[in-house]
């Protein structure tokens, strides 16, 4: 099974405008554009695998978390189906590497 699932321009939902996967370190979808023109003008590198998926460059997600709104890190690099969680990273996986988990949507309550 895929370790990312597609996602679309909300203007032409046939456009494939990048990819989410599962970061189990904070527990929910990161998305990845990957098509020029997308987003906020930010665009990744992907290698085309849906099982074994390679991003580039890292991934750097910033949130703020709970009724304090604590500000959470989350940066890393995916690599052939890898997720190697930097050391800025404020939750448990920071310094880790793990297997990206399989990707299935009613397994998460958010989507893209």
């Amino acid at each position: 099974m895929a370790k990312i699932k597609e996602f679309a321009s909300q203007a032409a939902p046939e456009d494939i405008i990048g990819y989410s996967f599962y970061c189990v370190g904070c527990k929910f979808t990161h998305p990845v554009h990957t098509k020029v023109g997308s987003h906020n003008g930010s665009q990744w590198g992907w290698n085309g695998s849906m099982d074994k998926p390679t991003f580039t460059p890292s991934v750097l997600v910033q949130y703020p978390w709970g009724e304090e709104r604590k500000p959470m890190v989350c940066h890393s690099f995916v690599t052939d189906g890898m997720i190697e969680f930097l050391a800025d990273c404020t939750h448990e996986f920071a310094g880790k590497t793990v297997e990206l988990p399989e990707f299935k949507w009613d397994d998460y309550d958010d989507e893209y």
